[in-house]
């Protein structure tokens, strides 16, 4: 990398130019990166031509260029949203000081902590979806899964730079191990349990981007709070490419539930088994989907009580969604929070210490953004005259983390028995058919415009391109 212009190679507004130390850092960072995306990126994609969104600059005019460009040759940049001179830390026992621009050393294990996990969470939806560009709908699909890649792929600089900027030789260590740890191996696995599940089919992917991805949002909103200002700068520029993920997640699974519709409708049956001899994915196995990818990503927060969550918010490295809007005291010592609890195998709530319950408070608003997207779903559903209804199921359902790990429930909340458990979650979660059924309709459609028959076209195109519009030129 040496004798580059870094500003064009590596768009960014943090004076790399300038920083001798950092760009040694990347200098040994990203050849590593690059190998890395060639052994675990998107599968046969590197000789490309693909219709990618570039940031060039955090200016409105600059997040969002578009051009035909080969993933490798990506200009992932580095960019924090402008700096407030003035900013405050909000909440917290620090609240009212000057946002630290420098690591504070009391917070220092903290924070790498954070960052770490965070990062580690990019490359790994990254290998999750590494063969789906194989089994692609459409163009247009295919376009948007490479462009979430390369993002998740700018995200991960992101977070690697705050490593290498501020945390010196653990930092870079820990920029390394986010290259080796890989999702699901057995060995050195990814940190969160969601990162390591597979994303085999494309069902799973826009669950995955509309449920987990939104999990990205809420955690980064949290961080975009925080009193250390290169974080919080850092998360809020990220937000503005999390949004096309989700939208992705939500528009995919509202095009497979149209076109599920409008065969149901022409075939006049709502059976599941003649549904799927039609060549298209029935609303059952839809929903089986949604229980498995929400009851996951819920998972995501933590457990309902966590003194480093506490911990987090007290030190003022980590606030609530939307901390800004809130009108308590930013401190919560004398508030309470009521969570769900299990005594003699039933289900009740307890109130506990607020600062210990902050994962759930997250969680909780997670759990309100996500079904205001499945009742959009719905009135698809509903438009259509089907009398077929989407829902979350119950928070308790298939939890693996926390109080509620392990307890045995239906996804309308009653506690089971494990051999009504057993003898029932072939309704409730994806099984070997489901998933051998939806991976037998997956196939690569490549013709521009052309549509997979299991999913309908989207409304439009891609800033302001015809849906029919060579998104990946496959040279």
């Amino acid at each position: 990398m040496s004798g580059i212009n870094y500003t064009d190679k590596i768009p960014n507004n943090v004076n790399l130019a300038g920083d001798r130390t950092l760009q040694r850092a990347l200098e040994h960072w990203q050849p590593n990166y690059l190998q890395w995306w060639q052994d675990m990126g998107p599968d046969g994609s590197h000789g490309f031509d693909v219709y990618l969104r570039t940031a060039v600059s955090v200016q409105p005019d600059g997040w969002a260029h578009f051009n035909h460009v080969k993933m490798p040759d990506y200009r992932w940049g580095i960019f924090l949203a402008p700096q407030d001179g003035q900013r405050k830390i909000h909440f917290g026992e620090n609240m009212g000081r000057d946002a630290w621009q420098d690591v504070p050393g009391e917070h220092r294990a903290n924070l790498r902590r954070i960052i770490v996990t965070q990062g580690d969470t990019e490359p790994a939806s990254i290998e999750q979806q590494r063969h789906l560009g194989l089994t692609a709908p459409s163009q247009y699909d295919l376009r948007n899964l490479f462009q979430i890649n390369v993002e998740e792929g700018r995200h991960l600089w992101a977070m690697v730079y705050l490593l290498h900027r501020y945390f010196g030789r653990d930092g870079r260590e820990e920029a390394d191990a986010l290259l080796q740890r890989s999702s699901g191996d057995a060995d050195n696995p990814r940190i969160l349990g969601a990162f390591n599940e597979k994303t085999p089919d494309w069902l799973a992917f826009y669950m995955f981007t509309y449920f987990t991805d939104r999990d990205g949002k809420f955690q980064l909103c949290a961080l975009a709070e925080s009193g250390f200002d290169p974080l919080a700068r850092t998360t809020k520029f990220m937000l503005t490419e999390e949004a096309h993920h989700m939208f992705v997640g939500e528009s995919g699974i509202s095009r497979v539930i149209q076109r599920t519709c409008e065969v149901m409708n022409q075939l006049k049956t709502d059976d599941p088994e003649s549904v799927r001899a039609a060549g298209v994915i029935d609303l059952p196995t839809i929903q089986r989907y949604l229980n498995f990818h929400y009851s996951v990503t819920i998972d995501l927060f933590g457990a309902d009580q966590s003194s480093n969550a506490a911990i987090f918010y007290s030190s003022g490295l980590k606030g609530r969604y939307e901390e800004g809007k809130r009108t308590d005291d930013h401190q919560l010592k004398n508030d309470t929070y009521r969570v769900l609890t299990v005594e003699n195998g039933k289900l009740g709530e307890a109130e506990v210490p607020m600062l210990n319950a902050l994962n759930e408070v997250l969680r909780d608003d997670f759990i309100r953004d996500s079904i205001a997207g499945i009742g959009r779903w719905n009135k698809v559903i509903e438009k259509s005259g089907i009398p077929f209804r989407l829902q979350v199921p119950h928070k308790a359902f298939n939890r693996q983390i926390g109080t509620l790990a392990g307890i045995r429930m239906s996804p309308e909340g009653e506690i089971l028995s494990e051999s009504q458990w057993q003898a029932n979650r072939h309704k409730w979660l994806p099984t070997p058919e489901d998933r051998a059924f939806v991976a037998s309709l997956m196939g690569r459609v490549t013709e521009p415009g052309k549509f997979a028959n299991w999913i309908a076209p989207p409304v439009m195109g891609i800033n302001r391109q015809p849906v029919n519009f060579e998104y990946v030129r496959f040279n």
